[in-house]
């Protein structure tokens, strides 16, 4: 009876902690919370403009595929300094853009100032991003 009696003591301390914090947010916020997204919701120029600066500093992974090959462990062992090795795909072929591994331009190799580039012939539409991932 008595362990009866701490749990009743504790839930009801509980109970009366909980209405203390209510009565006090009650008096502490105003009575209509404001929506904490409404920003979001707007269709003005200016919110779509802060809603992108939002995202524009996240960064994204950038890769730029050659092309593929598989091949056994042996032959992989047997490489060496000087060993070519044979990609799927054509000299002259675009090269995959993906950004996150999710394939969004092709291009072709530049060499600007002694540096290697890309330049962006096709961008991939959303509608031949969708064809493509469901495939």
């Amino acid at each position: 009876m008595a362990e009866e009696t701490t749990e009743q003591i504790s839930a009801d301390d509980w109970g009366a902690a909980m209405a203390e914090q209510t009565s006090a947010d009650a008096v502490a916020q105003p009575a209509v919370q404001p929506h904490v997204f409404e920003q979001f919701g707007g269709a003005g120029g200016a919110t779509a403009h802060n809603d992108l600066d939002m995202i524009l500093d996240i960064p994204v992974k950038l890769t730029v595929e050659l092309g593929h090959t598989k091949m056994p462990i042996k032959n992989l062992l047997q490489l060496a300094q000087g060993s070519v090795v044979e990609l799927a795909g054509l000299a002259g072929e675009p090269l995959d853009v993906l950004i996150n591994g999710f394939l969004i331009a092709q291009g072709e190799v530049v060499v600007v100032n002694d540096k290697l580039g890309i330049r962006l012939t096709d961008i991939i539409t959303p509608s031949e991003r969708l064809q493509r991932l469901n495939k």
